[in-house]
């Protein structure tokens, strides 16, 4: 019995010793401080987590039992060149954090913009303005011949035949503006461009008074029916444009298919989209009869194609739209769109009519119509349309009489009278955009 016990003490003793063994070193014992803590052991080179490296352990150990390694495993810590390990930051890497980074976007975003910027910049013929259009031509020609298809199918029943006596001679009229225009765009510029061709320039006094007589029956005094107080709009800006003398860019007006269209329809108003497409509506043919009141009309529509103020109006709605979330994030947004309007919207739109008004007026002269018609015709649109003391201020169009006083007075119409002989006298006018 006696050796019965020393071996049965011998074997307890080997499986005591067996356990603490088995027990120090299980998978789930932390081995360090570090692992409780939640950080790594920066002492240990070979593994992030102590268990991870227990775990890989096992796993070699007991790969040929059945269990695999996974190999693809992304590791999400990196090592620092002071052999420190650390975590991987979770979400996407801010690059901005980096001024390397932010020196190299802001230096190619700012290539960018400038490239854009100045390799879409146009001038306006005969104003000479400068302004930065987005769309391209092709583009913009197709969007309006695009919505003349639509309004041809909108209209249906209400356009007027062919053969119309008035039809007939709103088309002549047009086509008469059309010429114009092409001789206005021969570069072969037979023409001086007289008030603003020097510095020195002035307006005849004997031309001005003509003028002013036009404006009324009996030929009384009329700079005192406009009053100075009232106005907000000037054509100084025309002035210091034209004083620029460059180049013209006349490259969207090659090559239109000009059609037109008279819609049966009492409403005072006439367009021209892009594409040399005119709608004129019955309603204004009952208010200006005479052939030259047309001309005026479909001339200033005409003069809106000329500009390309569409493509410039989606390009500024543009920026006023990228304005307007900025400015939204600090105050209201009923209060940013009431004063984007007045501020930006509207003083645009005012000062497009102007400048339609200025190139329209000269291809009404060189069709071989009286200019000093013209701002009669507007001081009447004013009247038939309605007008307010703030037609000036919340219009999208200046008021008949602002434009009427702008046309009489400026030099454009001295320019355009000059023209205007010319023609009658038997004398091509040519080159005058």
């Amino acid at each position: 019995m006696a050796w019965y016990r020393r071996g049965k003490l011998v074997v307890d003793g080997f499986h005591t010793l067996a356990s603490r063994v088995s027990s120090q070193n299980s998978i789930f014992q932390p081995s360090s401080r570090a692992l409780q803590s939640g950080y790594l052991n920066s002492r240990s080179k070979g593994a992030i987590f102590n268990g991870f490296s227990s775990f890989s352990s096992v796993s070699k150990r007991l790969g040929k039992e059945g269990f695999e390694v996974n190999k693809s495993f992304r590791r999400l810590y990196y090592v620092d060149p002071r052999n420190v390990q650390h975590f991987r930051a979770r979400g996407p890497r801010r690059w901005i954090q980096n001024p390397r980074h932010v020196l190299i976007a802001v230096v190619v975003g700012s290539g960018v913009f400038v490239t854009v910027y100045f390799g879409n910049m146009e001038t306006v013929p005969y104003t000479k303005r400068t302004h930065l259009i987005l769309m391209s031509r092709a583009m913009e020609r197709k969007l309006g011949e695009s919505e003349f298809e639509k309004m041809k199918v909108s209209f249906k029943g209400k356009l007027l035949p062919a053969i119309h006596p008035e039809s007939v001679r709103v088309r002549m009229i047009a086509n008469e503006i059309v010429d114009a225009l092409k001789r206005g765009l021969s570069k072969e510029n037979v023409w001086s461009d007289l008030g603003y061709a020097s510095e020195n320039a002035t307006v005849s006094e004997e031309n001005g008074r003509e003028t002013l007589s036009a404006l009324t029956d009996n030929g009384e005094k009329v700079e005192g029916n406009w009053h100075r107080e009232d106005e907000i709009l000037d054509d100084n800006w025309v002035h210091k444009s034209r004083k620029k003398g460059s180049q013209p860019d006349t490259g969207h007006l090659d090559g239109l298919n000009w059609e037109i269209l008279v819609v049966n329809e009492p409403v005072v108003n006439a367009f021209c989209l892009p594409g040399g497409k005119i709608v004129v509506f019955t309603g204004l043919l009952e208010h200006f009869r005479s052939d030259a009141e047309i001309a005026t009309i479909i001339g200033h529509e005409v003069g809106h194609a000329v500009a390309r103020h569409s493509a410039e109006g989606m390009t500024k709605n543009l920026w006023f739209f990228i304005l307007q979330l900025v400015l939204i994030q600090f105050v209201t947004p009923d209060i940013v769109n009431t004063m984007s309007s007045l501020f930006l919207r509207l003083p645009f739109s005012r000062r497009m009519e102007i400048e339609a008004d200025y190139i329209g007026i000269l291809l009404l002269a060189s069709a071989g119509y009286d200019p000093r018609v013209a701002p009669k015709v507007y001081e009447k649109l004013g009247k038939v349309t309605g007008e307010s003391s703030l037609r000036d201020y919340l219009s999208t169009h200046p008021s008949g009489k602002k434009r009427a006083e702008l046309l009489a007075q400026a030099q454009v119409m001295e320019e355009a009278l000059t023209m205007y002989k010319n023609v009658r006298a038997g004398r091509g006018v040519e080159g005058f955009l």
